[in-house]
């Protein structure tokens, strides 16, 4: 098993673009059906960074396989939580696998804590250190979380090119899909946000 205490030790060196600048931070990546890797299909991504410079976000609708949260909790020394349930671990992605990130609503704020989107609902944040960890098992964090292990990033210019390649559709995130624990409808119904029909995607092109 990884060494999960050292990915939660970092101070967030994500940085994005906004919405008025066109990328899509803060909106869901919809995988089309026609995805051919693997890892993807199926998925609804949501954007922490797109710029110039490349694009990061987090897979919302995964699990995270053979991980246990109590078992992540009792590596990184977090005892006893007074809500066991409280955490579900996420494949964020494919890059770094075992380093952690927790995405959750802005009313839990800390030290290395990054907005990503203001205007969602009361804000959406990232943090990946462990004080948030513990907060959460505690009862005493954010609202809504998904911790998720891993991320989804591209270099510059890729997104753009994998979207213009019909790889991708984008909307604008919905808090109630986002932070929802039913994730195997996720897909759906962010597909169903641009009003089509799953069946039809493949001649759509990656814009909404």
């Amino acid at each position: 098993m990884a060494d999960f205490e050292s990915t939660f030790t970092g101070r967030g060196n994500i940085n994005g673009g906004h919405r008025e600048d066109g990328y899509l931070t803060g909106q869901f990546l919809i995988a089309m059906p026609s995805m051919e890797d693997g890892r993807f299909s199926k998925t609804v991504i949501y954007m922490c960074a797109h710029s110039d410079d490349g694009a990061m976000g987090l897979v919302i609708n995964k699990r995270m396989p053979s991980l246990e949260a109590s078992d992540l909790l009792e590596q990184l020394g977090i005892d006893d939580p007074s809500r066991p349930d409280a955490l579900h671990i996420h494949f964020g992605g494919p890059v770094e696998s075992g380093r952690g990130f927790v995405l959750h609503s802005a009313d839990f704020m800390r030290e290395g804590s990054l907005i990503v989107d203001e205007a969602l609902a009361d804000g959406v944040a990232l943090t990946a250190t462990l004080d948030i960890l513990r907060a959460i098992a505690d009862g005493r964090g954010p609202r809504d979380h998904i911790l998720a292990l891993g991320y989804a990033g591209w270099g510059p210019g890729q997104l753009d090119e994998e979207i213009q390649s019909n790889g991708w559709l984008h909307v604008e995130a919905d808090p109630a899909i986002l932070f929802d624990r039913d994730l195997s409808t996720k897909w759906e119904r962010a597909i169903g946000k641009l009003g089509f029909d799953p069946a039809h995607l493949t001649t759509h092109s990656g814009h909404a």
